[in-house]
């Protein structure tokens, strides 16, 4: 306890007056139209994203395994040994790495800024048939049919929606019967009496408007099991941890949640 607090302690001194400057930089972005902070946020995504830590990306590895077990209902895909999967706030199209060959992707994220990024990646995946990046939201992405994807992947995304509610009935709208929502997320610390300097540091940032102001609506104070409960699921296996990130601009996104649920 007293070690982690003592990170905390060091990610407050060391990135309090960057937090400060970045801020007084993107207000002066607000003042400019929404666009150029869209454009800044797919660009510092994708510079974090160069670098991901390898502990990540084991751990995402070893979360999406279970996606070669998936038997698609889509017959040509099935022929490919795929699956067709939707992934909701696509990005940077950094989850590319951990899906089956052969596998059909449709993608929708908000902002558009993305584009570049995304279609950059999608090219050392040819064996990944990926589509246009759908420019919605999960909440509207009336563009997917109903019943019509063996997987929906959501990853980081929930953080920054403006209902989460919303984005599980639509899940639930065009998975096939039987299809799975895989889903990890940064919450809220879910233990404050042991991390209460991170929790409360948490609730300052959402609140102020500091955090989402910084990384495009992303707010730290959420939790989604609610979300996950109600949505009408026949199976929930969720589980909250620490993700094992170091870097110190990271220490108020380690608590996580990662579920996979059946409709």
């Amino acid at each position: 306890m007293a070690e982690i607090d003592h990170v905390i302690a060091q990610w407050i001194s060391h990135y309090l007056p960057y937090l400060l400057t970045a801020l007084l930089l993107l207000w002066v972005l607000k003042m400019k139209g929404g666009d150029l902070r869209h454009r800044w946020f797919a660009f510092l995504m994708h510079y974090i994203n160069k670098d991901m830590d390898p502990k990540i990306e084991e751990l995402k590895k070893d979360f999406f395994s279970t996606l070669s077990n998936i038997t698609s209902h889509d017959p040509e895909v099935r022929k490919k040994k795929g699956i067709k999967i939707l992934e909701i706030g696509v990005g940077t199209g950094v989850n590319f790495q951990y899906y089956p060959e052969g596998s059909h992707l449709v993608v929708v994220d908000p902002n558009p800024h993305f584009a570049k990024y995304y279609n950059e990646n999608r090219k050392k995946f040819p064996n990944i048939h990926s589509e246009e990046i759908l420019i919605t939201t999960g909440e509207e992405m009336t563009g997917v049919a109903d019943n019509s994807v063996d997987v929906v992947v959501v990853t980081l995304v929930l953080c920054s929606v403006g209902d989460a509610h919303q984005i599980m009935k639509q899940v639930m709208r065009v998975l096939v019967p039987g299809g799975k929502l895989y889903i990890m997320e940064h919450i809220k610390e879910f233990n404050p009496d042991k991390h209460w300097i991170r929790s409360i540091l948490q609730q300052f940032l959402s609140v102020s408007g500091i955090w989402p102001f910084l990384f495009d609506g992303c707010c730290l104070n959420r939790d989604f099991h609610s979300a996950l409960d109600s949505a009408g699921f026949s199976k929930v296996e969720a589980e909250r941890f620490y993700a094992p990130l170091t870097k110190l601009l990271f220490q108020m996104i380690k608590p996580h949640l990662k579920a996979i649920a059946v409709k």
